[in-house]
């Protein structure tokens, strides 16, 4: 061990928790990999990106660009406190060091409704899909038969979660180059029944690459921003990945070139294979594209890649939310029996529970099918937002620590220092005007005042209940 992480180990034992939490290290360097590939890949491009080309046209490419930027500040920000100091809370315990126990609680409890409601979303997602091949079954049943199928995958081991996640990931990834493929196939040799119209000019020939206007596209920059959610959960795999040391900044090092090859290259390939104008909304982009091709079965195999995004989500959302009411119940912010580790050494009461408020979406796709995917998808994204912001801004806390020599340097430093943490935190402060001022997103920012009131409601019952919680909170201030 270096001198660097002798002192990172140190100061993670000082602040209450060590880098080996009770967690089987089970995750080697190529699940880590395909776990961060497919966090970069979700149904958010794979089916919410036709709503969004029908708002902003060709430009969308620009806007996945520029989110792709913002994305990459916000992980080089997580990477540099990763290996500060690895822990499994990941930003939840960045937070609670940096900017005090109330923003821990907050972003703990936070991120857990983010997944609990991501997890409906994608059940829903799944279902909806599965109507391709079975169109009578309800849409309910398909719902809970893969939530009870994910919850028994999920309460065996972390090593079957890393390779389910690596072949949920190689499906995807697989898929997307292959849609590439050939769509430069019929971009460059004009094959196919899409040959005669596919051509780079299409980015530009219909009323120009901002058809709709530059306001119009900015407004979808929530929708995109939705797509990258998950990103993140590469920091949540570091209290059980063998050697996150090498592992993490690899994963995070990466993520430029997964942004521009799977989303923007994606998206500039499809619309100059398929104009913008036949976009619509509810239907995939790929579907679509594919169906203008005529490959055989392309919508079924679509289909199939879609359904395993959603599982992938799904999956993902059940092995979050465990880790995190364990990092909250290990600072007395939640009860200590979600905390516990099973035989196997997984949070599986906090697993359990979280599957049971995701059951809640199951009720929701029995009661109002057709709007429970919409009912739940607004609040992840500004969930999502606020967990984002707590990174940055724990980020740029801890930079000025080291800048006074209060800790030691990170192996893994941001580039730029706290410049790209300041461009995030002014981005995703302007995305939440904008979903403000969109009346279908609004209602995130309406539960979110809830949300708050509630957090808030129980931050005083339990400050009132553990009073050296208020202790730590003033100690952490000094840093």
């Amino acid at each position: 061990m270096t001198s660097v992480q002798v002192e990172n180990h140190n100061a993670g034992d000082a602040a209450g928790h060590g880098t080996d939490e009770g967690y089987e290290r089970g995750l080697g360097s190529r699940q880590v990999q395909m776990i961060a590939i497919g966090g970069a890949i979700g149904v958010g491009l794979f089916l919410k990106a036709g709503a969004n080309i029908e708002k902003a046209g060709p430009s969308l490419i620009l806007m996945y660009a520029a989110a792709g930027v913002i994305v990459f500040f916000i992980m080089r920000a997580l990477g540099e406190l990763l290996l500060y100091r690895p822990v499994s809370g990941s930003f939840v315990e960045y937070a609670r060091e940096f900017l005090g126990p109330v923003f821990g609680f907050v972003t703990g409890w936070t991120y857990w409704l983010n997944w609990v409601v991501t997890g409906m979303a994608e059940l829903t997602a799944a279902a909806i899909y599965m109507h391709y091949w079975f169109p009578d079954v309800p849409q309910w049943v398909t719902a809970l038969v893969f939530m009870v199928l994910l919850y028994g995958l999920n309460l065996i081991s972390v090593k079957l979660f890393g390779e389910l996640e690596f072949w949920f990931s190689m499906i995807k990834v697989t898929a997307l180059l292959g849609m590439i493929i050939i769509g430069i196939g019929v971009i460059t040799f004009g094959f196919s029944a899409a040959g005669d119209t596919a051509s780079v000019s299409n980015l530009w020939a219909f009323d120009g690459f901002f058809p709709n206007g530059i306001g119009s596209s900015l407004m979808t920059l929530q929708g995109v921003m939705f797509a990258f959610l998950a990103v993140e959960l590469v920091g949540v795999t570091a209290g059980e990945s063998k050697d996150p040391e090498k592992t993490l900044p690899k994963a995070i090092n990466t993520l430029p070139w997964r942004i521009a090859l799977f989303y923007v290259g994606a998206l500039t390939v499809i619309l100059c294979v398929v104009k913008w104008t036949e976009f619509t909304d509810g239907v995939s982009p790929f579907v679509a594209a594919f169906a203008k091709i005529g490959i055989p079965a392309g919508a079924a195999i679509v289909n199939f890649v879609v359904l395993t995004a959603a599982l992938s989500s799904c999956n993902s959302g059940m092995y979050s939310t465990g880790r995190m009411l364990r990092d909250l119940a290990a600072n007395n912010e939640a009860p200590k029996a979600v905390g516990k580790l099973s035989a196997r050494r997984l949070p599986t009461i906090g697993i359990t529970l979280s599957v049971a408020f995701m059951a809640i979406g199951v009720v929701l796709n029995y009661v109002v099918p057709e709007k429970a995917f919409t009912y739940v998808t607004s609040v992840a994204t500004a969930a999502g937002i606020w967990t984002w912001l707590m990174i940055v801004i724990s980020h740029i806390r801890y930079r000025h620590a080291v800048a006074a020599g209060r800790l030691p340097a990170s192996p893994f430093p941001a580039p730029g220092g706290t410049i790209g943490s300041w461009i995030a935190v002014v981005f995703l402060l302007g995305v939440t005007v904008m979903i403000g001022l969109d009346p279908d997103g609004r209602i995130s920012l309406y539960v979110g005042f809830v949300w708050a009131i509630a957090l808030g409601i129980g931050w005083s019952v339990l400050k009132s209940r553990v009073p050296q919680l208020g202790e730590r909170g003033q100690a952490d201030a000094k840093r």
